[in-house]
């Protein structure tokens, strides 16, 4: 199936620069003193790995999509969920059915892919569509694990489908039985079973509506004012893999906003309040903890980490308050001393999961005990990795540094270009592997699902989500049970008996909890700014220099 993609005025490199202290193009006025137009330009580290939404597991394409698709629910800056191309939102006494009223005045972008070039409305129809093809093996998708054994008939559909990009032929189950388009503004998804943390599930970026005939672009929502959204023009990325280049960029005018500090300059340009000093005090610094682990991962079917010893040896070695001290300069939240699901996750007592911290004589001890006393007779391990603008090499030197110090294990590091690096992980061929996690929703199931071992699809096969390959029966059952759990307190208490179990079994090096920090021009004004990292422009715009 050929989709036709729409970039909603996006440019891909930067190509032209500015009177600094002004943004590029021109502004019109809007209601309530705010002003239209102008061309939002960001910088991402990342390479880009999709534009198609169910596509994408990776924060650089989600960044990027997000402002060309919309979903049904989204999230304000403090990750309550409001309504997008659904009014509102009911779900049934036994948790089974969830049903959404669309707006009427949401409509496709003006196109030559529609008839007469006219953007035409967007129904529930389209969202059945949508979400369909995220279940659809033939779309490529990467988020099927979301709806799997979870909707009614999403397992049976991908299965068909799985068996259709074989054969060619079409899939005999015609769609997933679940997604129910009832009339033009009503949608019902139908669950197997309760499943607490589904109300969030459509507010993922890899949930966009999407038209048949085109993707969506979405121009139909009004501001307080009565203005029409978005007010800009039009979003340009460029993809500068150095933090140091991003910044002089943004020092110079070219671009609206710089995520991420240099480490080596962190000092220098925030002050201990962590607000900027001196001759960056012209500009805004907005930072947020965010909800974001960095983690390496271990497969734990790979013939030197399927070993929890040697795993648990890995974390107790390394120092991880003398990366965020020295290496980070402070950049962090906190040390990942705990478990994967970061202390900024509202309601989770993260704190009593028992996790990991510095400790070399018993990293030494658990490495004898696998057989490699002093690190004696072990392999040379690689640890695949992303630039992420220099972050990642400087931790990554240091943890090489400490492994090679307090258990004489060497270990090679291979940096990758960033869609080779997913593929890569997700076919299980990088056994030692950087990755961060940022939450899709502000419950911890969207960490911990990254344990779950019903994800584990037989060897040969990709694993985009458990991608260290974990099986363990006892976590799956509390897991599921937490799953089902629409009690709140219960639904934690079970989360944190679960992932004890995954922590102590170690299939990640969990390294540290995220803070963003990131400066923007001051006349940017509606900055979407939280701690999911989700930038959607689409109530940004820029103040008219005086």
């Amino acid at each position: 199936m050929k989709t036709v993609l729409i970039i909603m005025s996006i440019v891909l490199i930067c190509t032209s620069c500015t009177e600094p202290g002004k943004p590029e193009g021109t502004l019109r006025p809007a209601k309530g003193g705010r002003y239209y137009g102008g061309i939002y330009r960001e910088n991402e580290n990342g390479e880009l790995s999709s534009l198609d939404p169910a596509r994408i597991n990776d924060v650089t394409s989600s960044h990027i999509v997000i402002n060309i698709y919309d979903q049904l629910i989204g999230f304000d800056s403090a990750l309550t969920i409001k309504p997008m191309l659904a009014k509102e939102w009911f779900i049934s006494t036994d948790g089974m059915t969830y049903t959404y009223i669309l707006r009427n005045n949401a409509v496709f972008h003006d196109d030559p892919c529609f008839p007469n070039g006219k953007g035409r409305r967007v129904t529930a129809e389209d969202v059945r569509y949508s979400l369909t093809r995220v279940c659809d093996v033939r779309a490529k998708t990467k988020s099927d694990s979301y709806f799997r054994d979870r909707v009614v008939g999403a397992s049976a559909y991908y299965d068909a489908t799985r068996e259709a990009s074989k054969s060619g032929n079409a899939p005999t189950v015609k769609g997933v039985a679940g997604f129910v388009a009832v009339d033009d503004t009503t949608f019902l998804i139908r669950l197997e079973k309760p499943f607490a943390p589904f109300e969030y599930t459509v507010a993922q970026t890899s949930m966009g509506i999407v038209a048949r005939e085109a993707v969506e672009r979405y121009g139909g929502d009004v501001d307080e004012y009565g203005n029409r959204l978005p007010y800009l023009d039009g979003l340009r990325f460029s993809f500068m893999k150095d933090d140091k280049m991003q910044l002089l960029e943004f020092t110079a005018g070219n671009l609206e906003e710089s995520y991420r500090i240099p480490n080596e300059f962190f000092a220098d340009i925030v002050d201990e309040n962590k607000n900027p000093k001196g001759k960056w005090a012209k500009y805004r610094l907005l930072h947020v903890t965010a909800l974001s682990t960095q983690f390496y991962g271990m497969v734990t079917s790979d013939a030197v980490f399927k070993d929890k010893r040697i795993r648990q040896a890995f974390n107790y070695a390394v120092d991880r308050n003398r990366i965020i001290r020295y290496v980070l300069k402070g950049q962090a939240a906190s040390p990942a001393h705990h478990g994967l699901v970061p202390p900024s996750m509202p309601g989770y007592e993260s704190d009593s999961v028992r996790g990991y911290s510095f400790d070399p004589v018993r990293a030494q001890a658990l490495l004898a005990e696998a057989g490699y006393p002093q690190g004696k007779g072990f392999p040379e391990v690689t640890l695949q990795l992303n630039a992420g603008g220099g972050r990642n090499v400087s931790v990554a030197e240091a943890i090489q540094g400490m492994l090679k110090e307090h258990l004489n294990v060497n270990v090679k590091l291979l940096q990758v270009e960033f869609a080779q690096h997913l593929e890569s992980i997700d076919n299980a061929q990088a056994p030692f592997y950087r990755l961060g996690w940022v939450a899709d929703y502000p419950d911890p199931e969207t960490f911990l699902n990254l344990y779950h071992g019903r994800l584990v699809p037989p060897p040969g096969r990709p694993s985009p989500i458990n991608s260290t390959r974990f099986q363990n029966a006892q976590f799956d059952e509390l897991f599921e049970q937490a799953l089902s759990t629409t009690d709140r307190p219960k639904r934690m208490k079970l989360y944190r008996e679960a992932e004890q179990i995954a922590i102590d079994n170690a299939p990640m090096l969990l390294i540290f909890n995220d803070e963003d920090y990131r400066f923007i021009q001051p006349y940017v004004k509606g900055h979407p700014s939280n701690s999911m990292d989700r930038m959607n422009h689409h109530r940004t715009w820029f103040m008219m220099k005086k």
